[in-house]
């Protein structure tokens, strides 16, 4: 891989829970130990069920939420001392687009004030030039600029989902983070929202960190995928490499559950063999591997030793047995 813009190192979130009366405090762990790297025009998609710390890692990693332990970097610095010392040359380089952008925008401020805000910030000029870029932001995300003049409760979904892009692309940043940046939104909508994140991105080389649940966009828009499972990655790899055949039980239950469309136009789901049970709390994870509470293919090893995430067969795989699975020696099984 080239050169990481934004990259993590042994990124660790835990949330206190309970009152302080407690003799001993107990903490949700949502991020444990996390590495990634994001490099220019790349889309690095993050999956994995409700909860897995998606998110979490998401504002870690733009310091919305403080970290635990653990460091995020951009471009080799170390983003904790940026932040604190020049907040604003981060904030230009690393901006989110979130869920529901009705929520995100100020219903109070028109489009225009909402667009100016982030250019005013961070000195782009005066309020003439200012004008004409949000002119410019709305002519790159494929809205009229009649529009600078409404406020975001006249606007659809779609146009509104717009806005919030616009406003993140409006400090020039290298890294967008899109925290199920399109879930909200309608089908037919969701593509074109798609098709134009990817149009910016090869227009200006910016690269993104994509946070989703929707399996099948992933496979149209991300370059590599990682997948979570309570608060750890259980397996992160090419996208290509990873459609052609997944290595972690886990990995293969949760692609096997999406939701497929048939010739004939109904939807099915493929289940994998023994996936049962309900995801443990991250109050108090299983010991050893994380999944083995739910996994088809445990083995005593799994309750007593924790898997460290190794490279087997081109890939990153947290699981003891990844080089039996890659080689073919042991099978998770796919039913349905």
């Amino acid at each position: 891989m080239t050169h990481a813009i934004l990259e993590s190192e042994g990124l660790t979130k835990e949330f206190p829970v309970g009152g302080w009366l407690r003799r001993r405090r107990r903490f949700v762990h949502a991020l444990t130990d996390v590495s990634i790297a994001i490099a220019k025009g790349e889309t690095v998609a993050v999956v994995g069920e409700s909860g897995c710390g998606k998110s979490t890692l998401g504002r870690c990693l733009i310091r919305l939420t403080e970290p635990t332990a653990g460091t995020v970097r951009l471009h080799g610095e170390d983003v904790a001392g940026m932040v604190a010392a020049e907040p604003l040359r981060f904030r230009r380089a690393v901006q989110i687009v979130f869920q529901d952008p009705y929520a995100s925008l100020n219903p109070r401020r028109t489009i225009a004030q909402s667009l100016d805000d982030p250019l005013r910030i961070h000195g782009a000029g005066t309020a003439a030039e200012r004008q004409a870029r949000a002119e410019q932001l709305m002519e790159q995300v494929g809205l009229a600029r009649e529009l600078l003049g409404r406020y975001p409760h006249e606007l659809s979904g779609g146009q509104r989902q717009r806005v919030a892009i616009a406003r993140a692309l409006a400090p020039g940043p290298e890294v967008i983070v899109c925290d199920e940046a399109v879930s909200s939104l309608d089908v037919s909508i969701q593509a074109q929202i798609i098709n134009l994140l990817r149009d910016i991105q090869a227009r200006t080389g910016i690269a993104y960190l994509f946070i989703t649940h929707n399996l099948h966009l992933v496979h149209r828009i991300a370059d590599r995928i990682l997948v979570m499972y309570l608060g750890q990655i259980v397996e992160a790899g090419e996208a290509a490499a990873m459609r052609a055949r997944l290595i972690h039980p886990y990995s293969s239950a949760l692609f096997a559950a999406a939701p497929r469309v048939n010739r004939s136009g109904r939807t099915s789901t493929r289940r994998a063999a023994s996936m049962a049970g309900e995801v443990p709390s991250p109050i108090d994870p299983p010991a050893g591997c994380r999944f083995h509470t739910r996994c088809p293919l445990v083995q005593p090893i799994c309750t007593q030793r924790a898997p460290a995430l190794e490279e087997s067969a081109g890939r990153r795989v947290r699981c003891h047995f990844a080089a039996d699975i890659a080689a073919g020696r042991m099978a998770v099984g796919v039913a349905g």
